[in-house]
């Protein structure tokens, strides 16, 4: 699943990067303005809505959420929210014949009987420990002539689980001696939520708290402490947790919680009705920046204005199944979903051939699906990022957009310093930087990451298929990528990692087909001529 969030190294070792406050960053609702008329590059949705779209009529449409859950009932989601109507709630049958028991707002594929599952391992874990067994008795030496390149395949992978393992505790050792440390210095200030004066009026006793007295005062200069030690010491230290216990750990297997056959890609009918799950702080973001209420004057204003959304739970915290997510997209196509957001990917994949198949099952039933680039900083063209076109018919791929994560300059930091990028894989760029949005409890968060970008386009495309129903998938993925805002500069990344990493200044156009960041006004005004038109090939 994609991570929103960056990490960077102090003291020697890797925190969560400095997310600043929306105060310091960029203006709420930022990803709907005009750069011409607000300076920000935002997708000019708001103009849209006051030039192109005003008194105009539009059919509801259905936008599933396929991702880690989505609160329902949150107050600027409940109202938008996709019902099952042909559903009686609480009544234990499956009303509606579909063979998922009291599935009102959606359904979750990695739920059971009793819970549902949080933590999960990665892929790359799972193929090892799947090949750990197949391989247990077999060395270099006596490796059969058939199994060469598996048993290859299998040791590398191996070696990478380790040494992915040995950083993860190693990371996880480093932050908790940081927080040990500067939770002494806390202590001695006298103040829960120190100052940078306070820093600089602190007399550090120790080199090490002389160190961190020099991070905090640079630290609050962008934001508080509190803000601080929730989002980079404690995120930190959940993040590498989850890591060395769950993510990487071999001997960690959630999935009897289930209670399905995991190895049966066949399966179909398993998971429960619970849409937030366990943890919904990513699903119900994502939502919000989709379709969260444009008319109750409370929260945020999300892309779309008359679309309902569905919560698909599939990712956990930890790479999802490739069963799951096949299921998950069948799911959404058969109960009427048009458009379906997938903000996850991973490095590897046990079976792409059970999701590409569901990738067609959309495609031929004119569903649009939107899925976020990733956010690892590398070229998706030479280096895996699952699902991805690379297999695909022509036909698939006209109904999938792939979305890279831009910022709110017009400059050379236009691309987002997480985002992963490919002249072939990625199609288009949208907002996806300080993007601030509906998250559990009925409150709000400024999230980064290409899994905020993805539902911009999710939205954009639910609106357009809102307001001219009769274009097709395919139509509306040709219109979205002919009508982006061309950047014409270079733009800065980082090449490779860590404080050596190369700085390179390329053409943006080498970054994505499109050579742009997605326009909602440019969009509905294509949409309107494409009445009757066909898909050019």
């Amino acid at each position: 699943m994609n991570k929103s969030r960056i990490f960077r190294t102090l003291l020697g070792i890797a925190i969560v990067s400095a997310v600043p406050t929306l105060a310091h960053a960029q203006k709420a609702n930022w990803q709907n303005l005009d750069l011409k008329s607000d300076s920000t590059f935002g997708i000019s949705t708001e103009k849209a809505y006051k030039e192109l779209l005003k008194g105009k009529k539009s059919v509801k449409v259905i936008v599933a959420v396929n991702d880690g859950g989505v609160e329902a009932t949150h107050e600027d989601l409940k109202r938008i929210m996709w019902v099952n109507t042909k559903e009686k709630p609480g009544n234990g049958k499956d009303d509606d014949k579909n063979g998922y028991i009291d599935d009102i707002n959606g359904w979750n594929f990695i739920g059971g009987p009793k819970e549902s599952v949080n933590f999960e391992t990665l892929e790359l874990t799972r193929l090892v420990r799947r090949d750990q067994a197949r391989f247990a008795n077999t060395t270099d030496a006596n490796v059969a002539e058939k199994d060469k390149k598996d048993f290859e395949a299998f040791k590398a992978e191996r070696a990478e689980l380790e040494q992915k393992l040995a950083e993860a505790k190693e990371n996880l050792a480093g932050i908790t001696g940081f927080k040990t440390a500067l939770d002494a210095v806390v202590q001695k200030i006298g103040k829960e939520n120190p100052t940078a004066e306070d820093f600089k009026n602190f007399k550090p006793s120790t080199a090490i708290e002389g160190r961190i007295q020099g991070i905090l005062i640079q630290q609050l200069e962008k934001g508080s402490f509190k803000d601080f030690y929730e989002d980079q010491i404690k995120e930190g230290l959940d993040y590498y947790t989850r890591q060395a216990e769950y993510n990487l750990n071999l001997d960690y297997d959630p999935r009897s919680i289930v209670g399905d056959d995991p190895n049966n890609d066949k399966e179909r009918f398993y998971g429960n009705n619970d849409v937030a799950g366990p943890d919904a702080m990513h699903g119900t973001h994502v939502a919000g920046i989709i379709a969260a209420d444009r008319t109750n004057k409370i929260g945020i204003l999300g892309v779309a204005d008359n679309v309902a959304i569905m919560g698909v739970r599939c990712t956990p915290n930890g790479d999802e199944r490739d069963k799951d997510v096949a299921n998950a997209i069948r799911y959404a196509v058969d109960n009427g979903a048009k458009v379906i957001n997938m903000s996850f990917g991973k490095a590897y994949s046990w079976n792409k051939a059970v999701v590409n198949e569901a990738m067609k099952y959309a495609a031929s039933k004119d569903v649009l699906i939107v899925q976020a680039a990733g956010n690892e900083n590398k070229n998706i063209d030479v280096e895996n990022n699952f699902p991805n076109h690379k297999d695909l018919d022509e036909k698939t791929i006209a109904s999938w957009i792939t979305v890279g994560a831009s910022g709110p300059k017009d400059d050379e930091t236009l691309k987002a310093s997480f985002s992963n990028y490919g002249k072939n894989q990625v199609d288009v760029f949208a907002p996806g930087v300080q993007i601030y949005s509906t998250v559990p409890g009925s409150k709000y968060k400024s999230l980064d990451g290409t899994s905020m970008a993805s539902p911009v386009v999710a939205g954009l495309a639910g609106l357009i298929r809102s307001y001219y129903p009769k274009l097709t998938a395919a139509q509306v993925k040709e219109i979205i990528v002919k009508s982006v805002t061309k950047v014409n500069h270079n733009v800065e990344y980082a090449k490779g990692e860590g404080p050596d990493a190369e700085k390179v200044s390329v053409p943006f156009s080498d970054l994505c087909i499109s050579g742009g960041i997605v326009n909602a006004y440019n969009a509905l005004k294509l949409a309107a001529t494409y009445s009757g038109k066909s898909v050019a090939k």
